[in-house]
């Protein structure tokens, strides 16, 4: 189901103003008219149903109805996804995916075989893969906000592992890798319930020995997925689509408990 998402709360009497694009996705794109409804998103995870009372002017004013209306949460644990920044326009690709798949975080590094962009990217672009987003929560309705970090080295982003390891008391990272360093698998990995998921994806080459190294070190482990070597964005949806399969359908592959 469709949800458009709100940026900020209603004003009193559940009254919201909507102007510029959000009135162009709401009134060109998806046409809606005064009289009518759409499902939103409050701040928070909260639903409600906006009546439309006005579109003149370019603006639209809107009433929420049945805002105390808790949005469900997902039992799923949340998942991150660290990924090493690909050439182009695949960054813009992936964040849409991840977002549509209800990724929490998104954190992109610049890995050792990245291309040769500095650290530090412009703000634009970072307003740029928040509307990305955006778009993307509101075409597939995730329910997970997902967040996009700016862009970091790899010092910065271990350091931000070990944070996520101090917060959460299991905490699983799984790096894919090319080679079978390991006989752990998804399910395996996976059987020990989790509370927060991070997947690291390479960009083009993968990683380096010595960044495979430092992840193992961390705790980290190595994951192959089957015998074909995937383009970096299709790498990142298909271990996400994976492990959210595993775990949504984690009642029907778990063992029962012993007699």
């Amino acid at each position: 189901m469709k949800n458009f998402i709100l940026q900020t709360q209603p004003a009193e009497g559940g009254i919201i103003r909507l102007y510029e694009k959000d009135y162009h996705y709401l009134v060109r794109v998806r046409r809606l008219r005064s009289g009518m409804s759409f499902n939103a998103i409050l701040p928070g995870g909260k639903e409600a149903k906006v009546l439309i009372l006005s579109t003149k002017d370019n603006i639209l004013i809107g009433q929420c109805i049945d805002e105390e209306k808790a949005r469900p949460g997902s039992l799923l644990p949340e998942i991150a996804l660290f990924q090493g920044l690909p050439r182009g326009a695949k960054m813009d690709l992936i964040v849409r995916q991840s977002a549509e798949a209800a990724v929490s975080v998104i954190a992109p590094f610049k890995a050792e075989y990245s291309q040769r962009a500095p650290v530090k990217e412009s703000g634009e672009k970072i307003k740029r893969w928040e509307r990305i987003i955006k778009e993307a929560r509101q075409q597939s309705g995730s329910v997970t906000e997902t967040i996009v970090m700016p862009p970091c080295d790899f010092d910065a982003l271990l350091e931000y592992w070990g944070s996520l390891r101090e917060k959460y008391s299991r905490t699983l990272g799984l790096v894919l890798h090319q080679e079978p360093l390991e006989k752990g698998t998804l399910h395996g990995y996976l059987r020990n319930d989790p509370d927060f998921v991070v997947l690291a994806v390479g960009p083009e080459g993968g990683f380096s020995p010595g960044e495979l190294t430092q992840f193992i070190k961390t705790g980290f482990r190595p994951l192959l997925m089957g015998n074909t070597i995937l383009r970096t964005e299709t790498a990142a949806l298909y271990g996400i689509a994976a492990i959210r399969t595993i775990l949504l359908e984690s009642e029907a592959w778990k063992p029962g408990p012993t007699e």
